[in-house]
């Protein structure tokens, strides 16, 4: 708002709405309004004045100080703080919020919870489930991402790493096929709210469904499987402190015996793979 036009407006409205309901509704505090009504040289501003003006409208308050300064020094030359101080004097400063970046840890995209503990599946590829889970028998920390399949309970896709990051769990994701019609459901780790994953997720034509926060019970199956990997293996054999290498081959030899061999009462007592061979 320039200061001639405010003022001029003030008067217009004299009667009508106050002056203090003014300044609240255009950002003047009250104090720079009377200021103004008493400057004998309002509406007259110097040449620099007036170059900041016109860039400040010509980008329409998109630019700080930073870059007006810039601007202006194509033809003046200026320091940045007395173009700051002639925004700040005349209200032209950037009106544009710029929106933080997230931190991590901190959610880009939350969604419902639209698998609500409906754990069966009628078909294959329709319900999947997801989770990151620890694996504290090494020379160093491990993690394993696994993507469960709810019509057998067979893990489809996994990945084991060092980095509990964004691109471990895309390493996971990216081993499912194209498909249609499907539900993923996760947690609400930083890692599955990121921007990355969540477009990753739209292009692959799957909807996401989350866990309300706390509630690990809404993602009871994969926490279920995780459970019984290590309760199978690493403590039932008393491992605490394997080389990196055998734990990985522990991990991998246990999900292919739990897709391939292990029974389940859910599945008639069969695997998850001879269940889905059955049904073909």
């Amino acid at each position: 708002m320039e200061p001639e036009i405010f003022v001029e407006l003030v008067k217009k409205m004299k009667g009508k709405i106050t002056i203090t309901a003014l300044c609240q509704l255009f950002g003047v505090s009250r104090a720079t309004y009377y200021r103004w009504t008493h400057r004998k040289d309002l509406g007259k501003l110097t040449p620099l004045e007036e170059a900041v003006r016109q860039l400040c409208f010509q980008h329409k308050f998109r630019y700080g100080y930073r870059k007006i300064t810039a601007l202006i020094n194509q033809e003046y030359k200026v320091n940045k703080n007395t173009v700051q101080k002639i925004m700040q004097k005349y209200h032209w400063n950037c009106r544009v919020k710029m929106k933080k970046r997230s931190k991590v840890g901190q959610p880009y995209t939350v969604v419902e919870n639209k698998l609500n503990r409906q754990f069966s599946s009628d078909a294959p590829l329709k319900k999947l489930v997801t989770d990151i889970t620890y694996l504290p028998f090494g020379q160093k920390q491990l993690y394993l991402s696994s993507i469960m399949d709810l019509y057998n309970g067979e893990i489809i896709a996994y990945t084991i790493g060092d980095k509990q990051d964004t691109a471990f769990v895309l390493d996971t994701l990216d081993q499912l096929p194209q498909t249609t019609d499907c539900l993923l459901h996760s947690d609400q780790g930083s890692v599955y709210t990121s921007f990355d994953y969540q477009n990753q997720i739209k292009t692959k034509g799957i909807t996401m469904s989350m866990s309300r926060k706390g509630t690990p019970s809404d993602n009871a199956c994969i926490e279920s499987f995780h459970a019984s990997l290590k309760s199978e293996t690493f403590y039932l054999d008393g491992l605490t402190s394997e080389p990196t290498s055998i734990v990985i081959e522990i991990v991998k030899k246990y999900i292919t015996y739990y897709n391939e061999s292990r029974i389940q009462q859910k599945l008639d007592y069969q695997s998850p793979i001879d269940y889905r061979k059955s049904a073909v």
